[in-house]
């Protein structure tokens, strides 16, 4: 699912598109290789075919409902920046998203655990000019490159002339009268 030319604004060019990391399925992983093993064992020690039958339908129970919507939000979660606002979509049959202009960011902050820097992925938190939360971007890999792009992209239109009375690449605001 990549950013269609029709969702972009004139002059907006797409700089980054991201999935969540493949952490994200790590534990859903570890699950179905439980659940194969678990069918595989059972057979192999010569259960009755019906103990083979009812664990092998437990085990796709379990898949379904599991590790297959976990794997679902994983492959329609997208993080896009581009050179005018930084976005997320994500859902299967509800799409929901969210677009933030970069002139209205005003902080980008970066989380990595443990396991997040063993793994070369981390959290960005990208906090903007409004009431709302801000959005919280888990699992995104290289997040150190990610958060210098997004700030080369903050300042890249900033010619220091504006007393910090706007944020960067603001559009023009009228002056009253």
């Amino acid at each position: 699912m990549s950013l269609k030319d029709t969702h972009l604004t004139e002059g907006e060019d797409v700089v980054l598109e991201l999935r969540t990391h493949l952490k994200a399925l790590f534990w859903p992983i570890v699950l179905l290789v439980v659940l194969v093993a678990a069918v595989a064992v059972t057979a192999a020690l010569g259960a009755p075919a019906v103990a083979v039958e009812v664990v092998a339908v437990v085990a796709f129970l379990l898949a379904c409902l599991v590790v297959l919507p976990r794997w679902a939000r994983w492959l329609t979660t997208r993080y896009v920046v581009t050179t005018k606002r930084i976005l997320v979509r994500s859902g299967i049959v509800t799409r929901t998203g969210r677009d933030i202009p970069l002139y209205r960011i005003n902080d980008v902050a970066s989380e990595q655990g443990l396991l997040d820097r063993m793994f070369g992925c981390g959290t960005l938190v990208v906090s903007d000019a409004s009431e709302k939360p801000g959005l919280v971007l888990h699992d995104v890999p290289h997040v150190d490159d990610v958060q210098v792009r997004l700030h080369e992209l903050l300042f890249a239109h900033d010619d220091n002339s504006d007393d910090g009375e706007f944020p960067p690449g603001e559009p023009q605001r009228r002056r009253g009268r």
